[in-house]
């Protein structure tokens, strides 16, 4: 009895093996069956040993992944869209260039009133002293601006809203509040820029005579790349395409950080006003003096208000590429 027992459990557990392996095969053969059994698998592409060797190129590396991955690409265009790279470049904001396509917003041009060293007749332009009280307005100073605050109410400047940005130059920032209190502009409004409207540098001139100057235009005429005497006391030397550097620095953050606003623009110095009028309106950078701002003047950069360019009759002044001329 017992051994037919034995028997029986055998035969059961003999059963169960049978059909574990059974449903274990079928199991392996439908997971081994390819997905799409009428396209043939391609065999592993075999690399060359010289490629393997051979340096990475990022630069390579990077176009194509900037290619396949780019949202541009005509693998990603809707029907019904328009294809991005077909805009024209001009409706693209990049560097800022003079004289430009185009301004996206108005500009005001003020110099600040005359300050405490020029009531004094003394050349001051290091920028350590900048904001310094002495650098400030004189009393004369203040009537000019609060005269260019009122020009510029009546001009309908910061009628809506406007951005008053002056140098932090303690006679420019000044004029920028008077402005701002005369026109009802928020003080949060008051953008204060720390380098590119600095008062041009003028080196060994430092602390001269204010009519010393003109010996500082009368070689700007001749190009815009002689730069004053160097001086040791930390005073910059500028030459006009220094200073048509930094202006252009500011115009590219201004057209980029604003669209359709009116900013005013308050230097301590005229020649970073002309400077900046010259290359709006492609006028020869050696003729910027023409241009000169008074203390507390006011000017909507109008290229008809630009004096007629007469070429030089020497061949030395020509220029043949304002406002970028030598």
């Amino acid at each position: 009895m017992m051994q037919q027992q034995q028997q029986q459990r055998n035969h059961r557990v003999s059963q169960r093996q049978a059909m574990f392996l059974a449903t274990t095969t079928k199991s392996n053969s439908h997971r081994l069956l390819p997905l799409h059994p009428s396209i043939p698998s391609s065999p592993t592409p075999s690399i060359p040993l010289n490629l393997l060797l051979n340096p990475i190129n990022r630069r390579r590396l990077l176009t194509s992944l900037t290619v396949s991955i780019s949202p541009f690409s005509p693998f990603f265009i809707l029907p019904n869209s328009t294809n991005p790279l077909s805009l024209p470049s001009a409706n693209a904001r990049g560097l800022f260039q003079m004289p430009p396509i185009r301004l996206i917003n108005r500009y005001f041009l003020v110099r600040a009133g005359e300050s405490e060293f020029e009531s004094l007749g003394i050349i001051n332009t290091n920028p350590v002293a900048k904001t310094s009280v002495d650098s400030g307005l004189s009393r004369n100073g203040k009537n000019q601006i609060v005269k260019a605050a009122l020009e510029l109410k009546e001009m309908g400047a910061c009628d809506g809203s406007c951005w008053i940005w002056p140098s932090i130059t303690q006679r420019a920032y000044k004029a920028a509040e008077i402005i701002a209190s005369v026109n009802k502009v928020d003080r949060s409004r008051i953008v204060p820029e720390y380098s590119f409207l600095d008062a041009r540098g003028l080196g060994a001139y430092e602390g001269k005579a204010l009519e010393s100057v003109s010996e500082v235009y009368a070689s700007d005429i001749i190009s815009s790349a002689i730069k004053p005497p160097p001086t040791n006391d930390g005073t910059p030397n500028e030459s006009v395409a220094d200073v048509f550097v930094r202006v252009i620095q500011l115009m590219s953050i201004l057209e980029t950080q604003y669209s359709d606003d009116t900013i005013i623009i308050v230097s301590p110095d005229s020649d970073n006003l002309t400077v900046l009028q010259a290359g709006l309106v492609g006028l020869d950078l050696r003729r910027h003096r023409d241009l000169s701002f008074s203390p507390g003047e006011v000017r909507l950069v109008d290229a008809s208000s630009i004096p007629t360019y007469q070429q030089p009759a020497s061949a030395v002044y020509k220029c043949y590429n304002p406002p970028s001329c030598r």
